[in-house]
């Protein structure tokens, strides 16, 4: 499946089968995009505990909740705890010098090093402690491997949503999770119980209210036959409902006995 249609079909799966386990070896390539994503300064603060229903403990499996839709937790068959680790920032230093020698930055080996180590790497030591206040950086990088991750699950055929957890502090202490952690957000997945267009294409915002050009008071110059282009390759779709959808969702609800919201 090419990249358009992967992203165009990506949409969050409220609905799980509880009954059809996911492939360890599935959930693994996951985390392999994520790690590999771009991070900044090449720290990768970025870490995850997998959670598979079918093995984990049962207290595990309690601590974790969410305030506002929470059967999407209790029917997931896996839950991805992805959270930053802090700390991994102490070893942005060493992190700069592997990038040197792998030849990624920097016209010359010896002279990156003695560059490193002279200027940036002081320049860093000076700004960690704020950028561990205001994470805001770091916190971005680690979006981008979950949404890595997320592509290459929808890939697989499997479903995902994101949710807030409702209790980050147990779920640190049930999962072991170190001090200098900071919990992202929840995963649930698994496969659909619903059609993999889930719908259709959820409502967005408007193109010209949310990109500029040069200003931010000048929307950025949306061209039709791009967007046609990125119809007939199935990134854009047919917006939702869908027909069909209502009944969809009934059977799904009374399927697994699920709350009407």
């Amino acid at each position: 499946m090419e990249l358009r249609q992967v992203i165009g079909n990506r949409r969050s799966m409220r609905y799980l089968d509880p009954d059809r386990p996911v492939e360890i070896e599935k959930v693994q390539r996951m985390l392999e995009a994520a790690r590999i994503a771009s991070f900044w300064g090449n720290v990768q603060a970025l870490k995850a505990v997998v959670v598979m229903k079918d093995r984990a403990p049962q207290d595990v499996q309690d601590v974790l909740r969410a305030p506002v839709l929470g059967f999407q937790l209790r029917q997931a068959p896996v839950i991805i705890v992805w959270f930053m680790d802090l700390a991994m920032l102490d070893e942005q230093g060493t992190r700069l010098h592997e990038l040197v020698t792998a030849r990624a930055m920097g016209p010359d080996e010896t002279d990156g090093h003695a560059h490193l180590d002279r200027v940036l790497i002081p320049f860093f030591g000076r700004v960690i402690p704020f950028m561990k206040e205001r994470p805001t950086l770091t916190a971005f990088d680690c979006g981008q491997g979950v949404a890595q991750a997320t592509l290459v699950a929808f890939e697989q055929g499997l479903g995902t949503c994101l949710l807030g957890p409702e209790n980050a502090n147990k779920i640190k202490e049930h999962l072991h999770l170190p001090e200098t952690a900071q919990i992202i957000v929840l995963q649930t997945v698994g496969y659909p119980a619903e059609a993999p267009n889930a719908g259709g294409q959820r409502p967005r915002q408007p193109f010209e209210r949310l990109f500029f050009l040069s200003d931010a008071q000048a929307p950025f110059p949306r061209d039709p036959g791009v967007v046609e282009e990125l119809r007939r390759d199935g990134m854009v779709q047919e917006p939702a409902p869908l027909p069909g959808r209502d009944d969809e969702m009934k059977a799904i609800q009374k399927r697994y006995n699920l709350p009407a919201f």
